[in-house]
């Protein structure tokens, strides 16, 4: 077994939509980023990744790169798990703590698990989502941004029968 904490943080930014673990949040200013600045997705791609010492999210998917400009980050989440599958890993569980003023995360945790979980083939009863204010303080306090925590735990399949019909290893052990 293996553990990978990740870490990503942006500024709100008017006139981008608001996406969050793959789910795109309304009436709310979205965040500025290369990509589509999914900063839960970002923050778990740079967990699972550490993890397995297989590098990060700007090393797989470089901003400086035009390839990745208003990516999706659920696209990028899919190829991560490709590469852990690829050094034959599985994901047992992740963990998210998003850290804002607003928007209130709580009303959409069950709506990102749904979707990551089907990203990364795995149950949505495998990760947790949770959020937490900065109370008022900082610049997240002023509520000029968010950030977001993750952990993953991963273990290696070699000489693991495949769990999927897709082949893959990615998948959690049913509950």
């Amino acid at each position: 077994m293996r553990i990978g904490t990740g870490y990503d943080s942006h500024r709100f930014q008017d006139g981008r939509e608001l996406v969050l673990g793959g789910v795109r949040i309304p009436d709310h200013a979205g965040l500025s980023g290369h990509s589509d600045g999914d900063a839960v997705a970002h923050a778990i791609i740079d967990a699972v990744l550490g993890a397995a010492a297989a590098g990060n999210v700007g090393s797989h998917f470089p901003p400086s790169d035009e390839e990745w400009k208003d990516a999706d980050s659920m696209d990028l989440l899919g190829r991560a798990a490709r590469i852990l599958d690829a050094r034959d890993y599985r994901i047992v569980n992740i963990d998210v703590t998003v850290i804002c003023e607003t928007p209130k995360i709580g009303p959409h945790a069950d709506a990102m698990r749904t979707r990551m979980a089907q990203v990364l083939g795995i149950s949505s009863a495998a990760i947790s989502i949770k959020g937490k204010t900065n109370e008022g303080m900082g610049w997240i306090g002023a509520g000029e941004g968010l950030a977001v925590h993750a952990v993953a735990l991963i273990e290696s399949q070699v000489g693991a029968p495949r769990s999927d019909a897709r082949g893959s290893r990615g998948g959690a052990w049913p509950l």
